[in-house]
């Protein structure tokens, strides 16, 4: 089965390496966003199988846009990016519902065990 994937990320090079680790590892993406606000949207648009959203964003940050689509499906699967030195963040996302973070700059092994990890 290929899942659907949705990432999101305000830096669009951000979205693109994701994009190239996923793709080149046999994932399906399904759309991306820039901000919070377009993620929720999406959500509700394209109904992925696990969003991957960074932390830091304009319009709604990550934290608020998990905790919105927690309110439309309470099962979303959610992996975390952030930056070095947001654990306090990561934390917070974590107890919104995400059930992993990965940590920029992007390691391609690290992101797709996070991917495996959480769509099994």
């Amino acid at each position: 089965m290929s899942n659907g994937i949705l990432i999101v990320d305000d830096a669009s090079f951000m979205r693109m390496m994701i994009k190239d680790i996923l793709t080149k590892n046999g994932f399906n993406i399904l759309g991306e966003a820039d901000n919070g606000l377009k993620a929720v949207e999406k959500y509700k648009e394209l109904d992925p199988d696990l969003v991957i959203m960074d932390i830091t964003m304009p319009e709604m940050d990550g934290i608020n846009a998990v905790k919105e689509i927690k309110k439309i499906n309470s099962n979303a699967r959610i992996i975390m990016c952030s930056a070095m030195g947001q654990q306090a963040m990561v934390i917070e996302a974590i107890q919104a519902g995400a059930k992993d973070f990965i940590v920029k700059p992007f390691q391609p092994d690290r992101v797709v065990e996070a991917v495996k990890k959480v769509l099994s």
